[in-house]
């Protein structure tokens, strides 16, 4: 979603986002703090700038936002993405991806990864999600800019299984106790690729691609959100690699016990997809935990996502996020 990097920079409190209405469409929250259901649009049409305004102000409301019985192909997608923002294009895709429509990365493509790397999918998943709060992330977090948003579309999914869970940030920082609030504020923190990857014995060619292809920045731990001036507790299980300016063993445990605030049941929601869903959610905002129960089905599960540029994250003290290695804003 196109924000300006420059807002956002004071330690406002939460700014009120505004309610629009359109006759017909309805924005039906479904959990406590996180996620709501928008009925009466079809994403395939020209949507009008009320409707725009509309998903804009529910997807900043409520983090996440689900469609369901859509009818989207690739261009379409593309289209309905355009209205929010500018579509990150990938310089590298699988070959699941279609390779006329280059802002289209297809979630299939990820069961190529292991293989690429000489093992099979289930064991470099393991690898890489080898503790219960690992798997939670936002999207392309080690960059200097995140993205800002992600719209992912489901194709085809398993009768059952598969569900992705969301979770809201700028609540769990809410609910955290006012010293503990003050505390993180001023923090930040390294995010980097690979971060607690379990390394195979001997040569692994995945631990070569990593050190090769570095990616890292430093970022602040509490954000101040561009668009509503909420502040967002930034952290997740696939990024996080150590606090700055404290010592390991503090970082592990402080770290340990902000992720378990940040995945608190209270402040998930947890979707069910269908043929045609398409799942929208603000990637400043949240982190969410792709499904591990489906890998033992015989089903298969393609799920197509578009990703919008984001900006260069900005602490409570005004300060913007500092890249380490590996990226550059709005360089893909």
């Amino acid at each position: 979603m196109t924000t300006d990097s420059g807002k956002g920079s004071e330690a406002l409190p939460a700014v009120a986002v505004e309610t629009v209405r359109v006759p017909g469409v309805e924005v039906k929250p479904v959990a406590g703090h996180i996620g709501a259901e928008i009925t009466g649009v079809d994403l395939g049409d020209r949507l009008e700038d009320a409707v725009v305004a509309v998903i804009r102000a529910a997807v900043l409301r409520w983090k996440v936002v689900f469609f369901r019985g859509q009818r989207l192909d690739h261009t379409g997608h593309v289209a309905f993405a355009r209205r929010f923002g500018e579509p990150v294009v990938l310089r590298r895709r699988g070959s699941a991806s279609p390779q006329d429509v280059p802002e289209i990365e297809t979630t299939a493509d990820r069961l190529e990864l292991g293989g690429r790397y000489g093992m099979e999918h289930a064991e470099w998943l393991q690898r890489r999600r080898h503790s219960p709060l690992r798997g939670w992330h936002c999207d392309h977090g080690a960059r200097i800019d995140p993205p800002a948003a992600t719209i992912l579309r489901a194709e085809t999914v398993p009768p059952y299984g598969g569900d992705t869970t969301w979770s809201n940030l700028a609540a769990a920082y809410a609910g955290l106790s006012t010293p503990v609030r003050d505390f993180v504020d001023g923090l930040r923190a390294e995010h980097r690729l690979g971060v607690g990857y379990q390394a195979r014995p001997g040569d692994d060619a995945y631990v070569r691609h990593l050190l090769e292809h570095q990616v890292a920045s430093m970022h602040p731990l509490v954000r101040v959100h561009p668009e509503t001036g909420e502040r967002v507790l930034f952290v997740n299980g696939y990024y996080l690699e150590q606090i700055q300016d404290v010592s390991r063993v503090e970082s592990r445990l402080l770290l340990e016990m902000l992720l378990e605030q940040a995945t608190r049941p209270e402040y998930t929601v947890r979707f069910r997809w269908e043929p045609g869903s398409v799942a929208f959610w603000d990637n400043r905002s949240t982190i969410h935990l792709a499904p591990a129960d489906t890998a033992h089905l015989d089903h298969p599960r393609v799920m197509h996502r578009v990703m919008l540029a984001g900006d260069v994250p900005v602490g409570v003290d005004g300060k913007p996020s500092e890249p380490i290695v590996g990226s550059e804003p709005r360089r893909w």
